[in-house]
């Protein structure tokens, strides 16, 4: 199971939102680069990067630091936060990412995904981000009434590589992995899962780590790597990594 340390961009700089709430902001750096090199430096052999001013702007905001932290890592970097169009998720691309996440867009129309992966097979993920049982959007602001699993079945006919599965209520909490729900949503959909939100402990990654038969391959950490509840090189040995 891969593991992912989470960079998220506000402002320019690193943070953690709690529960996907930008009033409640908690900074850890003012050079996101430097941060990302951090965690390569202790072992990470993947990041997650999340653009949150072009999530809640519905454009790319920080796509120079991304992009930066792509040419620098030397790892695949995955970038979400903002890609509305085909042609935004080609720029990152050739920018250096790896993947790219379609969330609000994928929501709201989502043929825009089987476009994006009929032209780059295999780079493009979709990330669902579900509150109350429903996926959210526009930087965790609104909510669809669709549900996860039926989206996720149809992501997966539209040439999707893999789904970022992230519980809002768990997200920045650091109050353990909503793993009756991660269960539930990867015994019901093909595609690969990467985990994300309430990571506290090397107990929630090794439960993780059970899940990796039912197709969760990858572990999203953010604020508890940051804080240090959780060792990044104890987690990939864990992991496997």
């Amino acid at each position: 199971m891969l593991i992912l340390p989470a960079i998220d961009i506000l402002d320019g700089k690193c943070v953690r939102l709690r529960q996907g709430d930008y009033d409640e902001v908690v900074e850890y750096s003012t050079d996101p680069v430097k941060m990302a090199m951090r965690w390569v430096e202790q072992g990470a052999q993947a990041l997650h990067l999340v653009d949150l001013d072009g999530a809640r702007a519905g454009a790319p905001i920080n796509k120079g630091i991304i992009e930066k932290i792509a040419k620098a890592s030397g790892v695949p970097v995955q970038v979400g936060g903002g890609i509305r169009t085909v042609e935004t998720a080609a720029a990152y691309l050739e920018a250096g990412a790896a993947k790219v996440i379609f969330g609000t867009a994928a929501i709201e129309n989502p043929l825009i995904v089987m476009a994006a992966s009929d032209q780059f097979p295999g780079r493009v993920m979709v990330g669902l981000d579900v509150k109350n049982g429903k996926p959210a959007t526009k930087g965790w602001k609104e909510s669809s009434t669709q549900n996860p699993i039926d989206l996720a079945k149809r992501f997966a006919e539209m040439g999707a590589a893999g789904i970022i599965y992230t519980d809002i209520s768990r997200d920045g909490m650091l109050k353990g992995v909503n793993l009756e729900g991660v269960r539930h949503f990867t015994t019901n959909v093909t595609l690969p899962v990467i985990v994300s939100g309430g990571v506290a402990t090397m107990a929630d990654v090794s439960d993780v780590l059970e899940l990796a038969p039912l197709g969760v391959s990858g572990l999203i950490i953010g604020k508890a790597l940051y804080d240090g509840a959780v060792d990044l090189k104890q987690a990939l040995a864990v992991a496997g990594q």
